[in-house]
């Protein structure tokens, strides 16, 4: 494996010229300078005479049948390189599939009639004779058969196109790209790797996604029958087309194997949703990243509750950083905060366990797709044994449940109030807030007024601006020191509670919920309020909720209203307006009644 200098990440610059990307980015070839002039304190990387193998380009080429989970790792992927600073980017072929005007089949109802409620290039809704134009290239399972020459020199064609696509992506300034599609023939993959022979600086590696658990595969094809291929068709009508789809591609499907070792190409098989994974001739920096965090991914049904600590003295004094102990106020949350994720926790195992019913047919109110577990199928009409087992476990008090805190005074006061005997509580310094240097202990008006170079220099810069004197720490630092927290994260197969400060609620809040670090320092994360992340099938879905001291209790509050990001005006040209929260596909944000 070549050497590697791990502190050297690549992190993107706020410029906003031509060839930047989406939120304004570009890489500099600029130093990382001990300079104590504050403008020069920034963190960027990437050297023309550093050549390490970050310095190259990664194209991550997805493999499996359809419904296998391919395009949940592929967010995962991209969303977990994005906040570690990498440029990475999406090539979906469906996408391209379904714009094509080449297609030549479309999908119709038998009747020729079909609904277009939720089609967005219908001109109105409601029940038309004649598809649109992006529903004039949508294709059922016939255009799919291995035996339909026409269609396949299509598809292969789109396959290719998209790949060029993603290449010149790369030369232009990118650095990771995904080519999210089926890629299950020996024929496609090899014609993909030999578009890259040219490409010195392009590394190759297939991700397989493999499945045989039958409940999921079961919850995906419900899942894709909401997809672009099937808007406005029945549902019934759309997943019998989607079975008869697979049944085409399992026809043609060959696995990665003897035929990409013979070619010394890196590869890695995900089974089962990280139950199994197989590792082959992995060599390079980011090919390293990626295989070690798919190796570290579950379904299991849990949440994840992100808060700051109680209103500290220091709070209270407008002062940041620093290791005081609670206020008043602060103990008064702290209890609070205790007696609300006993009861949460105790909420979400009852839907855990209601919804193992509906996925095993029984009749309840919970939907199917509301359940991320990965548990053997179990009898007809049988609860889900490895969800009644955690929900038991709860009622008898065993702790599953684990509280980690940084190791700062106010934190730990913080869970001081949780059982022991039912919670595991963990002290962790990488949850620490982020180190002020010579600001420690100051409020910003002070800052501004004994320090008003670092003051200007943040203000322009919040992301890679670090504070002055030892240890001072910026942004940047705070998402590499958070990265084997990540990695714990989506480990863990139960519900855990940090309780944190707010950089580090922002960093944590920034990679699960997909928000650019461009916008990260720029978060609006209040005391008194409980962010909790549920990781699901389709992405990570969000609900908020907001400490009332008038009546000692919390309350459920609309998500996307709750995350709000300040206008920074180096980030955005109108410094009055105010940026929209993103809000990707991968992403769910709760909406309170």
């Amino acid at each position: 494996m070549h050497s590697e200098r791990l502190h050297r990440l690549p992190y993107k610059d706020l410029g906003t010229t031509e060839g930047s990307s989406p939120m304004g980015g570009l890489f500099f070839d600029t130093p990382r300078f001990a300079n104590s002039d504050p403008f020069f304190r920034f963190q960027r990387f990437g050297h023309d005479d550093m050549h390490t193998d970050s310095d190259h380009k990664l194209v991550v080429v997805m493999v499996g049948l359809p419904a296998r989970g391919k395009s949940y790792i592929v967010k995962k992927v991209k969303r977990y390189l994005s906040w570690l600073g990498f440029q990475t980017k999406i090539f979906n072929v469906g996408d391209r599939r379904r714009l094509s005007s080449s297609a030549g089949e479309s999908m119709r109802f038998a009747d020729g009639r079909r609904e277009d409620k939720s089609c967005a290039e219908c001109s109105s809704p409601g029940i038309h004779t004649v598809p649109c134009t992006e529903c004039e290239t949508r294709h059922p399972s016939s255009f799919f058969d291995p035996d339909n020459e026409s269609a396949k020199h299509i598809r292969e064609q789109v396959a290719i196109e998209v790949f060029d696509d993603l290449l010149r992506w790369l030369q232009a300034g990118g650095q990771v790209a995904i080519h999210d599609a089926t890629n299950s023939t020996i024929e496609r993959r090899r014609a993909l790797i030999d578009r890259l022979v040219s490409q010195a600086d392009v590394n190759l590696l297939f991700v397989e996604s493999i499945c045989t658990n039958q409940i999921i595969i079961n919850r995906n094809i419900k899942l894709k029958t909401r997809s672009p291929d099937y808007i406005g068709i029945d549902p019934e009508v759309a997943e019998a087309d989607f079975r008869a789809r697979l049944r085409n591609y399992e026809r043609a499907y060959r696995t990665i194997g003897a035929v990409e070792e013979r070619l010394d190409v890196q590869y890695c098989k995900i089974i089962d949703v990280g139950k199994k994974v197989i590792a082959y001739n992995i060599q390079g920096f980011l090919e390293s990243q990626v295989v070690f965090y798919l190796m570290n991914m579950n379904l299991e049904p849990r949440v994840i509750y992100i808060t700051r600590h109680g209103e500290s003295e220091d709070n209270v004094a407008g002062r940041i950083g620093g290791d005081a102990s609670l206020a008043p106020s602060g103990v008064k949350y702290s209890k609070a905060l205790a007696r609300f994720i006993d009861r949460r926790r105790l909420e979400f195992a009852v839907e855990v366990e209601e919804a193992s019913h509906h996925a095993s047919g029984a009749a309840t109110s919970i939907s199917a797709s509301s359940t991320p577990g990965t548990c053997s199928e179990p009898e007809a009409g049988s609860p889900c044994p490895e969800h009644l087992r955690r929900y038991r476990r709860y009622r008898r008090g065993e702790p599953d449940f684990e509280v980690w805190t940084s190791m700062l005074k106010r934190a730990m006061e913080t869970v001081e109030y949780f059982d022991p005997q039912r919670y595991h509580v963990k002290n962790i310094k990488s949850l620490n807030e982020i180190y002020a240097g010579k600001c420690e202990g100051m409020t910003y008006s002070e800052i501004a007024r004994d320090f008003p170079e670092e003051f200007e220099a943040r203000q322009l810069d919040k992301f890679y601006y670090r504070y002055p004197g030892i240890g001072g720490e910026s942004y940047a630092d705070v998402v590499l020191r958070l990265q084997q927290v990540i990695v714990e994260l989506e480990r863990i197969r139960h519900s855990v509670l940090l309780v944190t400060h707010r950089a580090m609620a922002r960093t944590l809040l920034a990679y699960f919920m997909d928000i650019p670090t461009t916008q990260m320092p720029d978060m609006e994360l209040p005391l008194g309020y409980v962010y909790a992340c549920e990781p699901r099938p389709f992405g990570n879905f969000l609900r908020v909720w907001r400490y009332d001291p008038r009546i000692d209790d919390f309350e459920e509050v609309d998500a996307s209203a709750a995350l709000k990001i300040r206008c920074s005006q180096s980030s955005f040209s109108d410094s009055k307006s105010v940026p929209p929260l993103p809000s990707p596909a991968e992403t769910t944000y709760y909406s309170a009644r």
